[in-house]
């Protein structure tokens, strides 16, 4: 097993253990219980030979080559309700919250339930929602009234959303608009490159819509998948450097619309980009 400190904990399958499901193994291996391997799996960040694997039956070969990010051993621990979580704005109606990753927006230990504890508001409810590995700008009502006149507003689509995305490969054009329906429903996205390597480029992403995994799906279309996609993106990592992305690299950035209960007034939200983002930046040869 490589030292814990590498961004990459790695196993080789001894003819002992040759015939274990990768669940087992990975549950002694790291001394950990099988739910929590089987979280793991779930979280589609287990690697066999370089082969991205979520099947807790999945059995090991002599020779197999086992592999997951360092990181995502601890994210269970980071993401503790325990945390407090950052707020970017809040006015007598709203706030916007700096999701982390590995929470959900609402429902048990999430975003929201944590929030209503740390704020003591039990009437805090999400205004919409981010998925469980995408961080950032998250709005929140403070009543219910509040939370109606904003659901009204993004009905309108007069809600700017801007995400910073890394994806896989070079992204040739400068700026470009998908327009592709999901699930049968008009889906648009416009993207921007920031940056590019030959192997993976920074993109700033504007969409109109909000459908389900939208810049996840519109990416991997353009066959640009977002780095640390497990469930859109690469399946079989030639590049190692891929085995070391914890999660998606997905993040909203920016958040504006008219303020619903201040005529006149913007409400307004923006979140620094977190810092294994800025890494995995590094890592593909775009950041300091």
């Amino acid at each position: 097993m490589k030292d814990k400190s590498q961004p990459v904990v790695s196993f080789v399958v001894s003819r002992v253990q040759a015939g274990q499901s990768l669940q087992e193994f990975l549950a002694a291996r790291l001394s950990i219980s099988k739910r929590a391997a089987k979280n793991l799996l779930d979280e589609r960040v287990v690697w066999v030979n370089r082969r991205c694997v979520w099947m807790t039956h999945h059995t090991l070969k002599t020779g197999d080559t086992v592999e997951l990010p360092s990181a995502n051993l601890s994210k269970q621990s980071a993401a503790s309700p325990a945390s407090a979580i950052r707020i970017l704005v809040q006015d007598d109606f709203y706030l916007v919250a700096d999701k982390p990753s590995n929470m959900l927006s609402v429902g048990a230990r999430s975003v929201e339930e944590t929030l209503r504890t740390q704020t003591g508001l039990a009437t805090l409810r999400a205004v919409h929602r981010l998925d469980r590995d995408t961080t950032g700008c998250l709005l929140f009502a403070k009543n219910d009234a509040a939370f109606d006149a904003a659901v009204e507003i993004f009905k309108t689509r007069r809600v700017s959303k801007h995400y910073r995305v890394i994806v896989y490969g070079r992204y040739e054009r400068a700026a470009s608009t998908v327009e592709q329906e999901l699930d049968g429903e008009r889906a648009v996205s416009h993207i921007q490159r920031e940056m590019a390597t030959k192997d993976a480029s920074f993109l700033k992403v504007k969409i109109e819509t909000g459908r389900t995994h939208q810049i996840r799906r519109h990416l991997a279309s353009l066959r640009h998948p977002v780095l640390g996609d497990r469930e859109h993106g690469i399946k079989h990592a030639r590049d190692p450097r891929l085995l070391t992305v914890p999660r998606q690299m997905l993040h909203a950035a920016g958040l504006e619309m008219p303020h619903p209960m201040l005529p006149g007034e913007t409400l307004k939200a923006h979140s620094p980009l977190p810092a294994d983002f800025r890494r995995c930046l590094k890592l593909f040869g775009m950041g300091k």
